[in-house]
């Protein structure tokens, strides 16, 4: 389409459906930018994404939500499309499509979030995993699979473990299997808090600043703290006065709280 013949027909006509063909639509955006001619291609190559997306609804994906993934690679595909290449819009606007869908599914078809490089050597061993296996009659080894996708065994581990966040299990799914009479659900296979673990942690925690106590300050504090006895009790019983015990409990205290600074302090 020249240009005046373009420039006459956008004067006396802004409606493109069912106008221009697609040739001169993409000559209008593509030499022109003429937005309007864009949004008549994206309009007329929505099929075409209604198509590819419909391949991969079957992935666990709403068909709506693919093909507004899918339209977004059909946009890409148009505004990078070289009208000088001498390529149909649609052969090459369907990689673009395809890989805007694969994307979406390395990306966000997680439950978990994995990093780029893990989730592109899954996809990569996926399919060397039945192509070696086909080939070997038999599972191939971490070792095989690795010299196949040129990474580490370690790597190759680290991706298959990864694979396994693909698809997550609801807490309110049933563990029975077949024929078993088990209705647990894994939300019932979650323990309840230890008390015994925060004991556990502080006597921890005190044993350095306990380690320095006499026998005698450790006898105190433990009629004081554990058993619960008073002051007065604790006097009658090793023959002092209450105010003497009321000194040496402080002084205990004060050399476990010094000794578990000095270790913080050293720690950090």
């Amino acid at each position: 389409m020249s240009t005046a013949c373009y420039a006459t027909q956008t004067t006396t006509s802004r409606t493109y459906r069912n106008v221009f063909t697609e040739k001169q639509l993409l000559e209008a955006y593509c030499r022109h930018g003429d937005t309007q001619a864009r949004d008549e291609l994206i309009t007329r190559y929505l099929p075409l994404v209604y198509g590819v997306s419909r391949r991969y609804c079957q992935r666990g994906e709403q068909l709506e939500d693919l093909v507004q993934v899918g339209s977004i690679g059909l946009i890409k595909a148009i505004d990078r499309f070289d009208i000088e290449r001498g390529v149909a819009l649609s052969t090459y606007a369907t990689p673009n499509i395809i890989g805007e869908i694969k994307r979406y599914f390395r990306d966000k078809g997680w439950a978990v979030k994995v990093p780029r490089g893990l989730l592109e050597l899954n996809m990569r061993l996926e399919h060397v995993m039945g192509d070696l296996a086909g080939s070997n009659h038999r599972a191939p080894s971490i070792h095989e699979l690795a010299d196949a996708v040129e990474a580490t065994p370690e790597e190759v581990m680290e991706a298959i473990e990864a694979g396994r966040s693909r698809n997550s299990l609801s807490l309110d799914h049933s563990l029975s299997r077949g024929d078993d009479d088990d209705d647990r659900m894994p939300l019932d296979a979650i323990g309840n808090l230890e008390d015994g673990f925060e004991i556990a942690e502080r006597r921890i925690i005190l044993e350095p600043g306990f380690a320095r106590l006499t026998a005698r300050e450790r006898s105190i504090l433990h009629q004081r703290f554990f058993e619960g006895l008073t002051q007065s009790q604790i006097a009658a019983n090793i023959g002092v006065s209450q105010m003497h015990v009321s000194r040496l409990i402080r002084r205990a205290l004060a050399k476990v709280r010094t000794e578990i600074e000095l270790r913080e302090g050293k720690e950090c």
